[in-house]
């Protein structure tokens, strides 16, 4: 098969018309007269999206945060790819690669709102983040700022800067519920100095689903000479957002979270200009240390997972994008607004719905995360993950597009009984 057939008919799979996309033009069709907001508490339109699932029935599943399982058709999808370049070998390898890996790339810089100059397919957030810590040409006494609520990979990386090159490392604690972003800001503004180089900021914090003002700190920071490094491996694919308008340097993201593709991708979003500034993860024979893809090399990689990004991006955009975020935000509050005012429950995320979407944090008090946790999947069979640390002491409650109101009343009368 040539370069042109193989691209024509991966279009032609990427619009195939399976069962689930006809239900979904459908609903589409019959609410295409409401807006998001609207639509995101219409359980009859959601409950098409959950069709398109295939779901344990063991247990109700609210960490999804970690990894958004696929939607079969986009799994469908996935395998047929991974047939195909079995089918082809060496030479898909040796003809189409790169070719197809570029094509999937501009696809994800048209949902970033980027160039295609800016964005590369990596691996995941940490390989992406980490390769622009490691990458700086630190000198000794330069300094980063950074929250202890950040990634722990990345925390960890800065650390290696500090045994390495003699980086001081600031940092701050970003609090569960500010008053004003101005706030956040200064807290960022107070840890800058002349010897400050790199800032690192979460765009939504993975513990508590804090959506961070990340343009007013970009703009603070650039002010004084500083870069800016946004993590956003909660947002991209969550929130509807272009990264250009949030001002920052570099944006690194997961795509096996919100956009549910494949493990093995993620993207790394360098703004023009400044890719000479990185040293590369692994040297590539690129001679142009101007272009992005002189950051690019990874070795021999699982391409077919590059091929499904085109899926996975159809089926996000086929529930739209206003849509996902806002049907994500509703079921956050649509549990929270239900317990937050409980004696003996605290709610780590803030309540103004400006600052998070579909993330939430949940503790009960006189319980350990850990037990919280436990008790939730034993008692209750329900599934989450327990945080205990940089402030934060609960659960992460983190729904998906299929989860229903009638699986967030049981989480809900769980937690009314633990009281």
């Amino acid at each position: 098969m040539d370069k042109r057939t193989f691209l024509r008919n991966l279009g032609l799979l990427s619009l195939s018309g399976l069962p689930v996309w006809d239900a979904l033009a459908k609903a589409n069709e019959s609410t295409s007269h409401l807006s998001a907001v609207e639509v995101a508490g219409d359980e009859d339109f959601w409950e098409t999206i959950r069709g398109s699932y295939k779901l344990k029935p063991d247990y109700i599943n609210l960490e999804n945060g970690y990894y958004c399982f696929l939607p079969q058709e986009t799994l469908e999808h996935y395998i047929n790819h991974v047939r195909e370049i079995n089918y082809q070998g060496s030479y898909y390898m040796r003809t189409v690669q790169w070719d197809n890996k570029k094509k999937m790339a501009a696809k994800l810089a048209e949902l970033a709102g980027c160039s295609t100059e800016e964005l590369i397919i990596t691996r995941n957030t940490t390989e992406s983040l980490d390769m622009i810590i490691g990458g700086m040409h630190w000198k000794a006494g330069d300094e980063a700022v950074m929250a202890e609520q950040d990634y722990g990979s990345m925390l960890n990386h800065f650390k290696l800067m500090e045994k390495k090159h003699g980086v001081v490392n600031k940092i701050v604690s970003v609090p569960n519920h500010p008053k004003s972003d101005e706030e956040i800001v200064k807290l960022y503004e107070r840890a800058i100095t002349p010897k400050t180089k790199l800032l690192m900021v979460c765009h939504m914090i993975n513990i508590t689903g804090h959506i961070l003002p990340v343009r007013k700190i970009c703009d603070m920071a650039h002010s004084k000479g500083v870069e800016v490094m946004v993590d956003g491996a909660h947002a991209f694919a969550h929130l509807n957002f272009s990264i250009p308008d949030l001002g920052c340097d570099y944006y690194g993201a997961s795509l096996h979270k919100w956009l549910s593709v494949p493990l093995g991708a993620g993207i790394l979003y360098v703004k023009k200009g400044k890719a000479a500034n990185v040293w590369p993860l692994l040297a590539s024979g690129n001679p142009n240390a101007n272009d992005i893809y002189s950051l690019n090399q990874t070795g021999t990689h699982p391409v077919y997972t590059d091929l499904a990004i085109a899926n996975a991006i159809d089926f996000y955009l086929k529930i739209g994008r206003d849509r996902k975020e806002e049907r994500l935000r509703y079921l956050q509050t649509y549990w929270t607004s239900q317990v937050r005012n409980l004696s003996h429950i605290q709610v780590n995320t803030p309540e103004d719905t400006k600052r998070h979407a579909g993330i939430g944090n949940v503790g009960v008090k006189g319980m350990k995360p850990q037990e919280l946790a436990d008790t939730l999947f034993k008692k209750y069979k329900i599934y989450t993950v327990a945080i205990d640390g940089a402030g934060v002491h609960g659960c992460r409650i983190t729904p998906n597009v299929y989860t229903t109101t009638k699986e967030l009343d049981a989480f809900v009368a769980a937690l009314k009984d633990l009281g």
